[in-house]
C-alpha cells in the first residue's frame, strides 16, 4: 500500500512538472487583459475608410471603445445591432461590435467570426489575444502558466485561461494561432485553479 501511494505521489509530480511555460515564452503585459485595450492594435487586412468599436450603451459617449481616424465630413450614425460579440448578459452594456465604412457604406461585424474576418492576417499580440478572446480563452496574469506568448514567423504561441462551465474553476491552455489565416489550435495543460485551492 506504502509502494503505490509512494508511486501515485511520484506520478502526480512529474505530471505537475510538465505543466511548466518553456523559457522562450515572455509573460504577456498587463494591460493586454482587457479586450477593450487591444482594439487600437487591429491591422485590418482591408482598407476602410473609418471604422470604430462600440458597446450596446445608449449613451454615445459611453458606447465608444475606440476610434479610428476618421474624415471630418464622414460619421456613422447606425443603430446598434442585437447581439454582438464577447456577449456578457442581455439588455444594455452588455456586449460588443464593429461598424466600418468601406466604399461610403457602413458595414456591421458584430459576431466573433466576423471580428475575426475583420482582423484577417494576424500583424501582432494584440490580435493573436483578441481572436483567442473570441474562442473564449482569456489571459490570467495571476499565472505564468495563463499570461506567456512567443511570436514566431508563422504562429503566435500564447498560453492562456478558459473557464470550465459557470464556475471558478481554470484551465490553462497552449494556444497557438497562425499569422496568416488566424485559424487556431489548442492542448489543455490542465487545471491550474480551482475555488479554494
Amino acid at each position: 500500500m506504502k509502494l503505490l501511494s509512494f508511486a501515485l505521489l511520484l506520478l502526480s509530480g512529474l505530471a505537475f512538472g510538465q505543466k511548466a511555460v518553456p523559457s522562450d515564452f515572455k509573460k504577456i503585459p498587463e494591460i493586454l487583459d482587457n479586450a477593450d485595450l487591444l482594439y487600437p492594435f487591429i491591422v485590418p487586412d482591408k482598407k476602410y475608410q473609418y471604422w470604430s468599436v462600440f458597446r450596446n450603451n445608449p449613451d454615445p459617449d459611453k458606447a465608444i471603445i475606440y476610434e479610428s481616424q476618421a474624415p471630418e465630413y464622414m460619421t456613422i450614425n447606425d443603430p446598434a445591432p442585437e447581439k454582438g460579440f464577447f456577449q456578457k448578459c442581455l439588455g444594455e452594456d452588455c456586449f460588443s461590435y464593429l461598424i466600418a465604412c468601406e466604399n461610403s457604406q457602413s458595414r456591421y461585424f458584430s459576431n466573433e467570426k466576423q471580428l475575426r474576418d475583420f482582423i484577417g492576417t494576424v500583424d501582432n499580440l494584440p490580435e493573436a489575444i483578441l481572436i483567442a478572446n473570441t474562442y473564449g480563452y482569456t489571459v490570467d496574469i495571476t499565472n505564468r502558466l495563463s499570461s506567456s506568448y512567443k511570436i514566431e514567423d508563422k504562429q503566435i504561441s500564447m498560453f492562456l485561461s478558459k473557464a470550465k462551465g459557470n464556475t471558478d474553476t481554470k484551465e490553462a491552455f497552449l494556444v497557438k494561432i497562425n499569422r496568416k489565416n488566424g485559424r487556431l489550435e489548442s492542448k489543455s495543460y490542465g487545471i491550474y485553479f480551482k475555488t479554494g485551492s
